[in-house]
């Protein structure tokens, strides 16, 4: 039985590109013009992957996200222009339940040989994707935490890199941003290590993730950038181009080292990458690192080598993945001492003395 994708963007010449691309894959086509038609579409029929455009008239993308995901949740991949704005807004739709994005530089541009290749890419996971998973996604709202501007009994315990005794890093890629949302916002305020993350997305689109995270924790979210030193309490979220590596000064501050070569490495920034350099700098035993729900095989090497090396590793589970490939990858490594669902994670993270 052929899969069903609907296909939702205001622009005829849009629907017919990404129609002929995702024809390659042999699924059964449906289009529709505008958030309303999609929602009236994807409410009596269950599609496997839907595209959603975000700026549409009668009913934007965002709108019917939420109205599909709470009535007839599916796989939503947004189709989002590199803007500030869209980024934004993607965020919202991915908190609202869509999985994934794909980056739409321009009209012209979606027909193009490397969008083509990420596209199909995304549409296969997606409709792979169990409706279980989906509706467990459907509801879990990120819980909303006070900011930090609002705590007056707290007070800044420890400020220097020279005090970081343990480090933890976090990879995670389809389907992560949401579960990123809610480590972040889950951190109390004292809490004593740095949090490093690498999530697989454009450079256009993490500076306004990690604002977006800044908003809902306690503690400070950066976006990093070169010579940041790594403060404990602090969440780092990897910039979007270029690998976050990290080195010690001679004064035995740590800092952020940005490296824009992308070397062996599919995905920059690289989950790989940056607990390798971890490793390197802090030592494995030092070093607690996590593989979240995501495509490819991202961080399973370097996994296998903070758990050798002494460290603690955490991998998120079959059932709890919304796609289970990093985490598989390095589960099958040897490289996850516990697989957990994803809330046991979280738990792990946010308590851990």
């Amino acid at each position: 039985m052929a899969k069903k994708i609907l296909i939702v963007d205001d622009s005829a010449l849009v629907r017919k590109q990404l129609k002929k691309i995702i024809e390659t894959l042999e699924f059964e086509i449906d289009t529709a013009k505008n958030g309303q038609e999609a929602v009236d579409k994807a409410t009596s029929i269950q599609y496997d992957v839907i595209t959603m455009d975000i700026n549409m008239p009668v009913m934007d993308g965002i709108e019917a996200v939420k109205r599909i995901m709470t009535e007839k949740p599916t796989a939503i991949l947004m189709i989002s222009s590199l803007t500030t704005e869209d980024a934004t807004i993607t965020m919202d739709a991915l908190e609202l339940g869509a999985i994934d994005f794909i980056a739409k530089p321009g009209t012209m541009n979606v027909g193009k040989r490397e969008n083509s290749d990420d596209i199909l890419e995304k549409v296969k996971i997606l409709s792979k994707i169990p409706l279980r998973r989906l509706k467990r996604k459907a509801v879990k709202p990120v819980t909303r935490v006070r900011r930090r501007t609002e705590i007056k009994t707290q007070e800044e315990v420890i400020a220097s890199s020279l005090d970081v005794r343990k480090i933890v890093l976090i990879g995670s890629s389809t389907g992560g941003p949401g579960l990123i949302e809610q480590i972040c916002a889950s951190l109390p305020l004292s809490y004593k290590y740095p949090v490093c993350i690498v999530q697989h997305m454009p450079e256009q689109f993490t500076a306004a993730f990690a604002k977006r995270l800044d908003r809902v924790s306690a503690v400070n979210v950066h976006e990093s950038t070169q010579n940041m030193e790594l403060l404990p309490g602090n969440v780092y979220l990897a910039k979007g181009g270029v690998h976050m590596n990290f080195s010690k000064k001679v004064s035995g501050k740590i800092v952020i080292r940005m490296d824009k070569e992308k070397g062996d490495n599919f995905f920059q920034p690289s989950v790989n990458n940056m607990m390798f350099s971890a490793v390197e700098t802090f030592g494995a035993q030092n070093l607690v690192g996590v593989l979240l729900t995501g495509i490819g095989d991202d961080g399973a090497d370097a996994m296998v080598q903070i758990k050798e090396g002494g460290g603690y590793t955490l991998g998120e589970s079959e059932e709890s993945a919304t796609v289970y490939g990093m985490p598989k990858v390095a589960y099958e490594s040897g490289g996850v001492m516990e697989q957990l669902d994803f809330m046991q994670i979280l738990k792990k993270i946010a308590t851990m003395k």
